[in-house]
This record gives C-alpha cells, structure tokens and sequence, in this order.
C-alpha cells in the first residue's frame, strides 16, 4: 500500500463494540435507573462533568469499606479520575480540592453495582464506576456503574479488517484497563488503544491519525461528534438500540444497524 492507500477505523467502545448496561443513581433523589445515559445528562444540566475512576471495582472499590468517603478512597489510593464527556471545559487538577467537602460515601457505588448485576445476567466485561459532578455546587450530582458485553460478530469484523490491512484502534471514554481487557479479546494491539479519551481528545486522535491513514470513525453518541467531523468518513452505530440526539445522527456520514456492517462500507 501507498502512503495515501493505508486506511485506520478507530472504533469508541461503549454502545458501539459493548453492548452497554448501567446503573445510574440520582443522589438528590436516591432514585436508581438503568435507562437514563450519562451523556444526555452532560448535555441537559450545565456545568457538569462526567468523571471516571480509573480502579477495578472488583479489586479495589469494593474491597473497600462502604463507609469510606469518595474523596478519602481517592487520596488515600492514589486513585487516578479522567474527565470523559463534560458540559464546559475544566481542569481535572481542581478534582480533588474540589470533592474535599463532599460526604458521598462508596457505599453509593456497592449500591449502584449491586443493582447493576441485579437488572443485568450477561455481564462480560465490567466498564467500571463514574461520577457526575457539578462544578457550580462542587457536589456528586449521580453514581454510576457500567459494564456490558461484546455484540454478536465482533471477532469475525476484526479479523476480517486485519485481513483487509485496515489497521483497527480504541478511543473511548471508558476505563482504560477495561479497554486494554477488550482489546486483548478482539486481538487489537495495546499500542493501538488510546486512553481514556474525552469528546476533544479523540478529535485529536482522528487528526494525528490522518497524517498517515485515511481514518474512519465508528461511534455511537455525542462524546464522537468532533471526532466524526475531523474523520474522512463518520458511521454511526444503532445496534444499542437507544435513542439518539439529531445532532449525532447530522454528523454522520454513514448509518449502520449493527458492528458487522461496517465491512460492507466502501471506505
């Protein structure tokens, strides 16, 4: 292949290669959902910011007392948080003076897990834990907990890509360990998965890439939207079978209604 001739699909994770499961707890409220997406959340109340923890639940948040602070549990292991879709632009270095005052214990997020196993039996791969919080109030505004499990097909799509030459690549918003744990199971290379990547930082991912392939980007939500607009070719996913803003939908070149489609677009 040419320089010109070598093409890259980057793929987001979550709704797009997962089929994703959560559990979302409004902690002003105590009321618990499976239904409600934490981006739409983002989108509908200002100043907030969607913050993953980058820790094993299994590991570490839930060998834990559930009587620890949100913010003791942090400092006291070292506990690394990336800011992976927000409303406004904020600085993750306020993070932790910012959570100092907040009495969110982690017995919210044995809670948020506990419902997340209940509701679902087919968990492959657990995402991890999130917070939404108010950068106004400096207060958790609600608990989350995701984890999934790959569509139909997916080994069969990858294989038939690297046999193609199209280099594959992860850019998602998820846990990084959990996507290094996704892309062993789809033999896409480490070196070849971004970290936890917010809405700006896959854009920037998409430009790196076009210095070198032509690159299509496959996403599902409105965290992909600047990366579909850097892309030579966009392709928005259905197979999550949630409903999407027009604004995602506009921003695509291309609409499939599962992963294994992908290999039937000219690109």
């Amino acid at each position: 292949m040419s320089h010109m001739e070598k093409k890259a699909i980057v793929f987001d994770i979550s709704g797009t290669l997962l089929k994703r499961c959560r559990a979302v707890k409004n902690m002003k409220t105590g009321e618990m959902s499976d239904e409600v997406s934490s981006l739409d959340i983002i989108d509908q109340i200002k100043d907030t910011i969607l913050v993953v923890l980058q820790t094993d639940i299994e590991k570490t948040l839930l060998s834990a007392s559930p009587n620890e602070k949100l913010y003791d549990f942090i400092k006291d292991n070292d506990i690394k948080m990336d800011i992976s879709y927000s409303s406004s632009d904020f600085d993750k270095n306020e993070l932790i003076p910012r959570l100092k005052n907040s009495n969110v214990l982690l017995s919210e997020f044995f809670e948020t897990t506990r419902y997340l196993m209940k509701k679902n039996s087919f968990i492959q791969l657990c995402s991890g834990s999130a917070f939404i919080f108010n950068t106004k109030t400096n207060e958790v505004e609600y608990i989350i907990t995701a984890a999934g499990e790959l569509f139909p097909k997916i080994s069969t799509v990858m294989e038939t890509l690297k046999k193609r030459g199209i280099e594959t690549f992860i850019a998602s918003g998820d846990r990084f360990e959990s996507l290094l744990e996704l892309a062993e199971i789809m033999n896409i290379p480490k070196e070849n998965v971004f970290e936890t990547a917010n809405t700006k930082k896959k854009a920037e991912i998409i430009k790196n890439l076009k210095q070198e392939y032509k690159v299509m980007m496959v996403g599902n939500g409105p965290n992909d939207i600047l990366a579909f607009k850097k892309s030579d070719l966009a392709v928005l996913t259905l197979e999550q079978g949630e409903e999407i803003s027009q604004k995602v939908h506009d921003a695509a070149d291309v609409e499939i209604n599962n992963i294994f489609e992908v290999l039937a677009i000219d690109f």
